[in-house]
């Protein structure tokens, strides 16, 4: 589906944009998104999820999903980490979408589910 970001947006960029059309359930339940890192050369992709991702009992459907999606939607990307912190807490930059730029995912187990 996408290639080299005809756009001029960066590979980041339009993950985020990408996050916000196909995953607006995160944020309807509460929940946010950050993409930590997109490297088009490497095709490596970290998404941390917050807000009340953490904790849920079907975050790791979620996080299949998110992985599954940006591999098919995106050709550069080859590898998907997702992320959830250990609590509740959330950054005060998350806007529209689920997308933002505050959470740091905890250090106790970040890959949980």
């Amino acid at each position: 589906m996408s290639d080299d970001g005809e756009s001029g947006e960066s590979l980041k960029e339009r993950i985020e944009t990408w996050m916000t059309g196909q995953m607006p359930i995160i944020q309807m339940h509460g929940g946010n998104s950050v993409v930590r890192k997109a490297d088009p050369e490497s095709g490596e992709v970290v998404i941390e999820l917050g807000g009340s991702c953490a904790g849920c009992g079907i975050s790791n459907i979620t996080a299949d999903n998110i992985k599954s999606d940006l591999i098919m939607d995106f050709d550069e990307v080859t590898d998907v980490q997702v992320k959830v912190p250990s609590s509740g807490d959330h950054g005060s930059s998350t806007v529209e979408g689920g997308r933002g730029g505050e959470l740091q995912y905890g250090n106790e187990s970040p890959n949980h589910f």
